[in-house]
């Protein structure tokens, strides 16, 4: 079997970012010549955070407590499984959960809730799987604010809010804050362009979550996992071994494709290809069947976007375990909130 290329990439994923991504492992060459820009970076996010001190810039509170969830490096580091293990973790408590983001990758511009029929185009890959995956009300909007305010408008029984990103969003303001990392942890340390932040480290958080398996430093250690089955388009679910009758080709259009496919082979599946995608891939110069006598296993991210045109790939669930202290720990800031005491409850 001839080994399957990769379709092309997408116009908005230069294919210089994986280049850049490994300069901002290490403070070598490239990293020191684009120092002096980060300088620059540094001073306009200095600046920028001291208008909104100063209240020269407007910041807004919202009537219910805010939990943003937000990585300080460019790139994923696991977000959006912590955003559906906390939204889980919260309506166990009894809590009514709404998701607000950007909707990274979307066309659309427009303040939206994201439904069961919502197109990624529209709404973004991830909202959409949040909203899949937990039954929460979410809504995209580039002005988190705006978003935000259009849930509580049309569900005021909210008591709670978590942003999907938006560590840097500062005219929201947040009760929160929890940090992801991976095992990157803050690369080289440097501002971008010369490394991975996007702010200068070390800066507070509420908690630190780390997603991978080596943390770079303290906080709570979460683990990461594939469910043993996958999904098809329909829900139903397919036990994943190597009895599939097909070769099996792995997919993933996310930060780092290579854990994805490394967790796969963990679990003894054998893959006869791998095709690591950009990130948010938008499968728009994918061609339909290229692929079909093999099996297509993806993230669930990428089926949002490859079920309407590759309706028999098979989505592997990601699973991410988090640490009972961390949700003590949780529950014990939350239970200090005034906002969250005097909110009624549904």
């Amino acid at each position: 079997m001839a080994k399957p290329q990769a379709p092309a990439a997408s116009p908005k994923t230069p294919g210089w970012q994986p280049l850049l991504a490994q300069a901002w492992t290490e403070r070598g060459l490239v990293a020191w010549l684009l120092w002096p820009i980060s300088l620059i970076y540094a001073l306009l996010v200095a600046m920028r955070k001291g208008l909104y001190r100063l209240g020269v810039l407007d910041s807004q509170r919202l009537p219910v407590p805010v939990i943003v969830v937000g990585n300080l490096v460019a790139g994923g580091a696991g977000k959006t499984p912590v955003v559906i293990a906390l939204a889980a973790h919260l309506r166990q408590r009894g809590l009514q959960v709404g998701v607000i983001s950007r909707g990274y990758g979307r066309t659309s511009q427009a303040c939206q809730e994201v439904t069961p029929t919502s197109r990624a185009q529209d709404a973004g890959d991830e909202p959409i799987l949040i909203r899949q995956r937990t039954g929460a009300p979410v809504f995209v909007a580039t002005a988190r604010v705006q978003a935000a305010s259009a849930l509580l408008s049309k569900y005021p029984q909210t008591q709670v809010i978590l942003s999907d990103d938006g560590l840097q969003h500062l005219p929201l303001l947040r009760d929160l804050e929890i940090g992801v990392f991976d095992d990157r942890g803050v690369g080289n340390g440097f501002l971008l362009p010369a490394g991975p932040l996007r702010e200068p480290w070390p800066r507070p958080f509420d908690f630190v979550l780390h997603t991978g398996s080596t943390p770079a430093f303290d906080g709570f250690q979460g683990q990461r996992c594939l469910a043993r089955h996958a999904l098809r388009a329909d829900g139903s679910q397919v036990l994943l071994s190597n009895n599939l009758k097909k070769p099996v080709v792995a997919l993933a259009g996310i930060a780092q494709p290579e854990v994805f496919f490394a967790m796969l082979r963990a679990m003894g599946l054998t893959l006869a290809s791998t095709l690591a995608l950009p990130d948010h891939y938008d499968f728009s110069s994918w061609l339909p069947n290229e692929y079909k006598g093999s099996t297509l296993i993806c993230t669930e991210k990428d089926a949002v976007k490859l079920w309407p045109i590759e309706s028999e790939a098979l989505a592997v669930p990601l699973c991410f375990v988090v640490p009972d202290s961390f949700w003590q720990a949780l529950d014990a800031r939350l239970d200090t909130l005034p906002s969250l005491k005097t909110r009624p409850s549904a």
